[in-house]
């Protein structure tokens, strides 16, 4: 076992962990946050996207062992930040979910594209989803719902 100290959504933890544990069973197993949801287990769907130290990561290619010294933030710890709350509206109004097994990844990665392209567009949204899979919705209505976050978050006074 190795002992890890991370931030996880704002609070402190001190855990021991076997060196071969992911993130991702960190998260669910070890600290009863479900929300990051396992779907490939090889990094390639995007079901298990997390943000260490404010960025995307693959949470369920990424050991534990790894977080040591980071701040990880799960959907869960996301549920208050007013980017993800604008998000999760428009993914609503926009139909942007069916079984909503890629929403937290999806959330995720679209909070991190509205992050740096403030109003992006159709062609900037679907490059920047490219490394997340929805075997459901067909894109659109996801492409949409961060369209129109981003219309949103432009339109809003400095």
């Amino acid at each position: 076992m190795t002992r890890i100290n991370l931030t996880l959504n704002g609070r402190a933890q001190h855990r021991e962990v076997e060196p071969r544990q992911t993130l991702a069973d960190f998260l669910r197993d070890g600290c009863d946050l479900t929300g990051t949801h396992l779907g490939c287990e090889h990094g390639a769907c995007g079901a298990c996207t997390v943000l260490i130290d404010g960025l995307p990561a693959r949470s369920c290619i990424h050991l534990a062992v790894r977080a040591d010294g980071c701040d990880v933030r799960s959907i869960e710890g996301l549920r208050d930040d007013p980017l993800t709350v604008l998000l999760r509206r428009h993914f609503h109004e926009a139909h942007a979910l069916q079984c909503g097994y890629c929403t937290p990844g999806m959330l995720v990665t679209a909070r991190d594209i509205l992050r740096r392209f403030p109003a992006p567009d159709e062609a900037t949204i679907r490059r920047e989803l490219a490394g997340q899979i929805c075997r459901c919705t067909g894109y659109v209505g996801i492409v949409e719902a961060i369209r129109r976050a981003g219309a949103e978050l432009a339109n809003q006074p400095s």
